[in-house]
């Protein structure tokens, strides 16, 4: 079969596609065809080991896998003599930011990884599309409460994080000004944003309405920059450390403070995310937004695309033709 190997971290040229042995499952795993997969930011922090702290999982010196993935759609094509709760023939989903080797043309997954049965409807590529942004997006709306119409300005609503974000602030009825560029302007529209900000045009951060929630789902602004724009007791929280890497520290000291808050998301309950993404999508209240396409053997170009900042929403790998499109 074919996967996508490094050897080391670096840059998208230290990528290969290589021919390697189809791998066999244990008494606890699946065999599951890959059809669809994503390269997504936390990729791009496995592949180049930054921030530093992501080799504490990754691996510290070398990456502790060669192949890279961390999310997936696929068939189910064989079990372990353990497995109970999937059978051959079972179209599954799953994801795991420590990694899963799932830019390949097949993978091994525990049956108790954080793995789901495609809903009806949704193809490999949709349902790979719908995982990784939604699980951080999922993990910023929990950590505040979204009852009785709440103001939120969304940055960076365009990205798989950002998109996820709005479908889900919108489920719970927030009223939600969305931050993108130019020609995604209607795209945020039809998602459901009362009101858009073209952040070429304007700085969101000198707007002159209030919110309960400040949400960056793409790090490049920072708590100082966004209190002006917090209500009395407002909440701020980022995707990312911050410049200085403050936001953690901030999470700590802020509440001691009882006025504007910042608050940093650790995204560790991956089953409870992809549950709720499932829900969402049998109930026709996401859509998972899809940039680009491009086979596994052009990999290293879908990084370098994902790796400039620009993709609006996901950007898909196809690692076997003969599956289903979106």
């Amino acid at each position: 079969m074919k996967a996508a190997i490094r050897t080391q971290y670096g840059f998208p040229d230290v990528l290969t596609v290589e021919e390697i042995q189809q791998p066999i499952p244990r008494e606890n795993e699946l065999l599951v065809k890959v059809y669809a997969a994503t390269v997504n930011r936390t990729d791009c922090g496995i592949l180049t080991g930054k921030p530093a702290v992501i080799r504490l999982f990754s691996g510290l010196l070398e990456p502790s896998d060669a192949t890279t993935g961390t999310d997936f759609a696929g068939l189910v094509v064989a079990v372990g003599s353990q497995v109970t709760a999937y059978k051959a023939g079972d179209k599954i989903w799953g994801f795991n930011d420590a990694g899963l080797r799932s830019h390949a043309g097949y993978m091994v997954v525990p049956q108790n990884e954080a793995i789901e049965i495609i809903p009806e409807g949704i193809t490999y590529e949709q349902a790979a599309a719908s995982i990784e942004g939604a699980h951080y997006a999922y993990n910023f709306i929990k950590k505040v409460p979204l009852g009785g119409s709440r103001k939120v300005l969304l940055n960076g609503a365009t990205g798989a994080i950002g998109s996820a974000a709005l479908q889900m602030l919108k489920y719970y009825g927030a009223e939600v000004t969305a931050v993108g560029n130019t020609p995604n302007l209607n795209l945020l529209k039809s998602m459901g944003a009362d009101r858009v900000i073209d952040y070429t045009a304007e700085d969101f951060t000198q707007d002159r309405e209030q919110y309960d929630f400040v949400f960056d789902a793409v790090g490049k602004s920072t708590f100082g920059k966004c209190k002006s724009i917090l209500k009395p007791g407002g909440v701020y929280i980022s995707s990312e450390l911050g410049p200085n890497g403050e936001n953690p520290f901030l999470a700590l000291w802020t509440p001691v403070t009882r006025g504007k808050q910042v608050r940093f998301p650790l995204p560790t309950d991956r089953k409870g995310s992809i549950g709720f993404i499932k829900k969402l999508l049998e109930e026709g209240k996401f859509r998972p937004v899809i940039d680009r396409r491009y086979p596994l053997e052009d990999i290293a170009e879908a990084f370098r695309y994902v790796l400039t900042g620009q993709k609006t929403g996901n950007v898909i790998i196809i690692c076997n033709q003969d599956g289903e499109r979106a």
